[in-house]
């Protein structure tokens, strides 16, 4: 059970638009710069412009740049991080058009690094078979792409709404997405509840990390665009594939909310992990060893920490060198400092932490999802790209190429929309705002990096005795924010329940192998009234 279904009171204040973007990050910038063509764009943003996901990702895009790569290869390594389960023909799309994607990037300003002889610097991360990271200032790749796509944004005649929470879905009185409501919470500005009407509404929210005690995503990832998708009775799909990313800085037992993140990349330049002996526990475990997929170096740490009963492994990158560190890694140099660890004279602590939300509200190959008019690209997105395990840097392509595919959709689906037109809400309660360390405390123990029948059983009664919990006192921004976190939680571990084996991101103790006969598929979560359905569907290839 989770709370009934939601929506805004009464709007306060009303504005007309063509197209509605919600979100700052790659992939919302991308859709609102590439939209402009169909007449006026209004781009909404929970916090401020350069708040979101973007501007964290340190490792770098990914992309098939180098001479003796291609996307062949590309497509191979993303098929096989996936563990069977990626849509082929979506992956075929990100690998083909990911190169040129790049490449306008680059020439809207983004500034990557260069090698010695002039061209783009690559390197290697965890399930890549060839360099073909792209970075940007050593490790602020995210900051560099979110710097060059604002700046383009600027004088482009998009319109923006900062400190801005979306609420809910409009749709008109035929079912089709007509716009949404949203708090705003900045000064100067419409305040407090409205609603923006438009023809089409692209949802580009970003991730859903603050489920989760301890994360690697900023404190605006509360899960917003996929709540919003399930209230609006969109599909959404293999929520139970959340990544942990292997490396992030162990801050100590009890440490809560944003985390830093040590890259894939510095495992690329050669760190590696040890246990408290010094032990080197990848070898033999993988081909790949430091750089197998996530959630093989992930499973391996955590299994590692429960074998030595340790609170954390180390990540030694000692042998690189001050240079190494300096030139290639500066941020991750100084948030280790700020912490009191030097990586260039000590090993580096670290456990896993949920990163990356692999699922998301389902879509087609331009970006349509199952409610007309709506749209989603990004990490709220379920392109079907990255199937049970995000293949590492391909979260900013994604992101890049399917915002830009959204963009092209419009073109044709727009021509027999019209203008703004009148809409209908529906009505529910809210949780209370104090529930949110509930709702993670209940995913971390329950249904974090390790699972199994009896936690995951343990969490969904939980979630559900808080839904029937007293609501919240007034439907402010913390109380959305906390029933987003509770529906995006109990549709995690229904999928979680459901997917009786290990499978990428998805580990169950009590079915500790992949099944491709019963489960090479995908879990679709539906919400209806106040339940969720979910429902597997076989690959196109498999079904009888």
């Amino acid at each position: 059970m989770i709370p009934s279904t939601l929506a805004a009171p009464a709007p306060g204040w009303t504005a007309d638009t063509d197209v509605v973007v919600i979100g700052s990050g790659i992939a919302g910038l991308v859709a609102a710069l590439r939209c402009r063509p169909h007449g006026r764009v209004l781009l909404v943003t929970k916090a401020l412009l350069d708040a979101g996901s973007t501007r964290w990702a340190q490792g770098g895009i990914a992309a098939a740049l180098a001479p003796d790569d291609s996307p062949a290869d590309h497509l191979a390594d993303t098929l096989t991080a996936g563990v069977g389960i990626c849509a082929e023909d979506a992956v075929r799309v990100l690998v083909t058009e990911g190169p040129g994607a790049v490449r306008d990037l680059i020439g809207l300003g983004a500034a990557f690094d260069r090698s010695d002889a002039g061209g783009i610097a690559l390197t290697r991360e965890g399930g890549h078979h060839r360099p073909r990271i792209a970075h940007a200032g050593g490790d602020a790749t995210g900051a560099e792409i979110s710097r060059a796509l604002l700046a383009e944004l600027k004088d482009s005649g998009v319109e923006v709404i900062e400190h801005a929470l979306v609420l809910d879905l409009l749709k008109d009185a035929a079912g089709r997405a007509a716009g949404i409501t949203l708090h705003v919470m900045g000064e100067g500005q419409p305040g407090g509840v409205g609603a923006v009407r438009a023809r089409a509404v692209v949802l580009a929210t970003g991730g859903l990390g603050q489920v989760y005690s301890a994360t690697t995503n900023p404190e605006v990832s509360t899960g917003d665009g996929v709540a919003l998708a399930l209230r609006a009775g969109a599909a959404v799909a293999d929520l139970e594939f959340v990544q942990f990313h292997p490396t992030v800085l162990w801050l100590g037992d009890g440490a809560r909310g944003q985390q830093p993140l040590i890259s894939e990349a510095v495992r690329g330049e050669g760190a590696h992990l040890v246990d408290a002996a010094g032990v080197r526990f990848m070898l033999g475990r993988h081909e790949l060893a430091e750089l197998a997929p996530r959630d093989v170096v992930a499973k391996a740490i955590t299994n590692r920490m429960r074998e030595t009963g340790a609170s954390h492994m180390l990540l030694d990158g000692r042998h690189l060198g001050a240079a190494t560190w300096e030139r290639r890694f500066p941020t991750i140099l100084a948030a280790c400092r700020h912490h009191g660890i030097d990586p260039v004279t000590e090993p580096i602590p670290v456990v896993p932490a949920a990163h990356y939300a692999s699922g998301g509200v389902r879509t087609d190959l331009y970006g349509r999802t199952s409610v007309p008019g709506l749209y989603a690209c990004g990490e709220v997105a379920c392109t079907g790209v990255h199937g049970a395990n995000r293949l590492a840097s391909n979260s900013l392509l994604e992101g890049l190429v399917f915002a830009g595919r959204i963009a092209a959709a419009l073109a044709d689906d727009l021509a027999d929309v019209p203008g703004p037109s009148e809409t209908v809400e529906g009505r529910g309660r809210l949780l209370d705002p104090a529930r949110r360390a509930d709702v993670q405390r209940i995913m971390t123990a329950g249904a974090g990096v390790l699972r199994d029948a009896e936690g995951l059983d343990a969490a969904a009664r939980e979630l559900s005795a808080l839904a029937a919990g007293e609501p919240a006192g007034a439907p402010g921004v913390e109380a959305w924010e906390v029933t987003n976190l509770h529906t995006v939680a109990s549709a995690i571990v229904a999928a979680a329940r459901r997917r009786e084996e290990t499978r990428g991101s998805h580990w169950r103790l009590d079915f500790p192998e992949r099944s491709d006969g019963e489960w090479r598929g995908h879990l679709v979560t539906r919400l209806e009234g106040d339940a969720l359905t979910t429902t597997y569907e076989p690959l196109e290839g498999d079904r009888a």
